[in-house]
């Protein structure tokens, strides 16, 4: 498996710690992680794996960093890379809005063809979500609020698949 980049954003560094906790759950792969507010283009153009985390920021808006930063991924060519994205949420006080930050992320990238690591709904109380495609979500989904005591699990699972479907 080429090496992994993984790519987020957070505004109160609950998604740093995801993101930290994704790269170990990796093992021995190369894997590094990029905090978005001081990465670049050039930094994502090196991998042709990776990972872009969010948290869910007001009511279906991506994290700030996100906002700025989403304007360049144009730029960058997802042909012959695989991309994979997980979100945090709060399914009890957002039920209607649950984790659309990843949604979000998602409308707006230039390439969707790309895109692996779906997950299911599964396991989730919510009205609506952005992130939700059916009975799947787009990429990995968490609420550390509510279900901190399964990430582990579903980080574990979810690199387990990506291990697959990356290149």
């Amino acid at each position: 498996m080429e090496p992994v980049g993984i790519f987020y954003g957070s505004t109160y560094g609950m998604t740093a710690k995801v993101a930290e906790r994704i790269k170990k759950a990796f093992g021995r792969s190369k894997v590094e992680v990029f905090n978005l507010k001081d990465a670049t283009i050039e930094d994502m153009k090196k991998f042709k794996n990776l990972v872009f985390g969010t948290s869910a920021w007001g009511i279906g808006e991506m994290q700030d960093d996100w906002e700025y930063f989403i304007d360049n991924l144009p730029t960058l060519d997802f042909t012959d890379r695989k991309l994979a994205l997980f979100g945090l949420g709060d399914q009890k006080e957002y039920p209607e809005s649950f984790v659309d930050g990843l949604g979000t992320l998602y409308c707006r990238l230039p390439d969707k063809s790309c895109v692996v690591g779906e997950t299911s709904t599964n396991g989730y109380d919510f009205y609506f979500s952005l992130a939700a495609k059916g009975d799947k979500f787009i990429g990995l989904v968490l609420d550390e609020h509510h279900q901190k005591d399964v990430t582990d699990e579903r980080i574990k699972k979810w690199v387990v698949q990506l291990k697959k479907e990356f290149v």
